[in-house]
């Protein structure tokens, strides 16, 4: 593997030949991701130099990085943001709407609540109400994106769907340990 025709400089979306939109073909994205793994993977240089082995390495880390990053609409539209010039304020920026804090609030307790019962049934429930609100916000934000541009209120949105990723992840916790 002497010569590379990737580039390490492009981004994600460059890389696999996909436009900078958050709506994409995730058939697409997982044609070109195995197509581009199977050109780079470490186990097909298995016999090269060093050198190349290293490079080898280092693209299939960023070839997963950026399957990742692509395959996730919160993550995708983070990235998405960044590349377009508009900070999401993850870290900064904490405020959020009173409906949807309460919201979420309701949510914890109810997740609580089923976890202290070890009721795997409202637990199933809450995670997909959760789900169906997540799945919306997805489609939201695409169009906040793609058709509106309107990033500030796109950035808004990455800030609220991380909540409820968040919870996602506590509530499929709650059900491993009423299941276990």
């Amino acid at each position: 593997m002497t010569t590379f025709d990737l580039n390490f400089a492009v981004d994600y979306f460059t890389l696999f030949d996909l436009p900078r939109a958050q709506s994409l073909d995730m058939e697409r994205l997982e044609q070109r991701f195995r197509s581009i793994q199977s050109q780079v993977h470490p186990d097909k240089h298995a016999h090269a130099a060093d050198a190349d082995r290293r490079l080898a390495m280092q693209w299939a880390t960023r070839v997963n990085e950026a399957f990742q990053t692509l395959k996730s609409p919160g993550k995708r539209a983070r990235y998405l943001l960044q590349l377009l010039g508009h900070d999401a304020q993850i870290e900064s920026n904490t405020a959020m709407p009173v409906e949807f804090l309460m919201s979420q609030m309701e949510l914890r307790e109810a997740v609580m609540a089923a976890r202290s019962a070890a009721d795997e049934t409202a637990l199933e429930e809450v995670r997909l109400h959760l789900l169906a609100e997540i799945k919306g916000e997805y489609e939201r934000l695409a169009g906040l994106i793609d058709v509106s541009k309107d990033f500030s209120a796109a950035a808004n949105a990455v800030r609220q769907l991380m909540f409820q990723e968040k919870l996602l992840n506590e509530i499929d916790d709650a059900l491993e340990a009423v299941t276990a």
